[in-house]
Formats: C-alpha cells, structure tokens, sequence
C-alpha cells in the first residue's frame, strides 16, 4: 500500500483555485526572451485580488508529487501511463477531455490511446504544430480549424461539439484545457479569437458541464501575449459573476445565458 503526502484536507473556506507561487518561472531574466509568459499566473492572481476575489487564504496550493508517488501510475522509463485518475479518486470511471488550445493535444491523446474510458474532443488548427496523425486515432470528437478563425463560427462550432460529446459519453469528470493561445494576433496559434471571445468560450463550456452535473477541472494550457493574463481573470471573474464557479457553485441550466458578458475591449 503505497502512502503519500499528496492529498490534504481542503476547508471550505478555500476556492477551488490550485496555484503556488513556484508555477511563475525565471532564470536570470531570460524567461523574457521566450514567447510564452512564464508568469502569467502569478499575474492572475494579482487581477483577481485586485478586483476583491481572492486573498492568498482562499487559494489551494498543491503538494509537489515524489518520485515514488509518480511511479505509482508511470514507469521510470517514461511516465507515460496516466491512470491515476482512475485509480485513486473514488467515483471516476469515466472522464472527458475538452482541448480548446490552438494545438493538437498529441499528448494526452497517445497517453489515452485505446482507453474507452477517456473521451477527446479537440478543437485546433489543423495547419500548425504538431500535426501528429497518429495521435489522432485517439481523438472521438475531432474539429479541425483553418487559419484565422473568427468568434462566430469557432463559438458555433464549440457548442455544437460539446453538446454532442457529453450525449455520447456523460463522464464522472471534465479536464477542460482552457488555451489562450486562441487569441488573434497569436502568431503561434493562429487563430482570431477577440478577448470577450475567450470569455464567452469558457462560459459556454462551464454552462454545459455544469448543467449536467459533473464536476469540471480547468488548466489555462497555451497563449503567448502578455494580455492573455488579464483575459484569464477577466474570464475568471465573469464565471464567478454568473454562479460557475465559486466554493459551493450549484448546478447550473445548460442553456444560453442572456447574462451580459464583460465589455467586449479587455484591456
């Protein structure tokens, strides 16, 4: 029986927001050179506390995993076989994957590969990295994007995917991987997704989730300009807004909300 210091009793008091101050990369100031914002998080969440959301006491930060607890789920070759979620969490027998990033997720696509367990939906751009077709095989719901998708048709298509995928496979859980690499004028991800855009996208995933019932687990993945931390609060705070999020969020109806989003012009 294997003992780990990985799962902590977490007060009620605290928001479903995992961070720790150690996600925020630097080296010597070299970190500036690189396209992504190494510490975009941390810029979060200092938006948020500004806009009175949060306070470090209402944070949860996670325990770094040993290398005994990784070699509970991977081998020491490569930690490759992702099973941990099956095996340790009581009540998950079935999960889904919705990867919003601009890129193929080849990832956990080749990690889930054969399990019937795991539903992908991936929606990409079909032209850029990486482009990996035998990952593909893994994919149940696949939306290839051309170069410079706008809000109207990549929202469209969004819904339309999620609403068929969750009456496919209704899951114990969603990982939503909510990338920003979206955003137009992201030379990487090359698409054209305005700031109120993203907004609206991860509103519409949290509604659909969450009116069924199942519990969601968002990570902010890709996005590679300096404005994409401010969206991701501003997403944030309008999830809050609404009732998605929050220490008790109570389901919610899966349909269109008339509620207004936040200006359109994100600073």
């Amino acid at each position: 029986l294997h003992t780990t210091q990985l799962y902590q009793h977490v007060p009620e008091t605290r928001w479903p927001i995992v961070y720790s101050p150690r996600y925020n990369i630097t080296f010597m100031g070299l970190e500036k050179l690189h396209p992504f914002d190494a510490g975009k998080w941390g810029k979060v969440i200092n938006f948020l506390k500004e806009e009175k959301l949060l306070s470090d006491s209402m944070l949860v930060e996670a325990r770094e995993a040993s290398e005994e607890d990784l070699l509970v789920v991977h081998t020491r070759r490569y930690l490759n076989e992702l099973k941990f979620l099956f095996e340790r969490v009581e009540g998950i027998s079935r999960a889904t994957i919705i990867d919003l990033d601009a890129h193929q997720g080849n990832g956990h696509e080749r990690d889930f590969m054969g399990d019937k367990r795991v539903y992908i939906m991936d929606v990409y751009n079909r032209h850029i990295y990486p482009g990996d077709r035998f990952a593909k095989q893994a994919i149940r719901r696949k939306v290839e994007l051309e170069w410079g998708t706008e809000d109207d048709e990549y929202l469209d298509k969004v819904e339309r995917n999620i609403e068929k995928s969750l009456q496919e496979h209704l899951p114990d859980v969603v990982v939503y991987n909510a990338g920003t690499d979206i955003l137009e004028g992201d030379r990487l991800g090359g698409l054209s997704i305005s700031p109120a855009g993203i907004v609206k996208r991860d509103e519409l995933v949290f509604r659909m989730v969450r009116g069924r019932q199942v519990p969601i687990l968002m990570v902010t993945s890709g996005g590679y300009q300096k404005r994409t931390a401010r969206i991701i609060a501003d997403s944030i705070l309008n999830l809050f807004g609404l009732g998605l999020i929050g220490p008790e969020s109570p389901g919610v109806s899966a349909q269109n909300s008339d509620t207004p989003l936040l200006p359109p012009a994100v600073p």
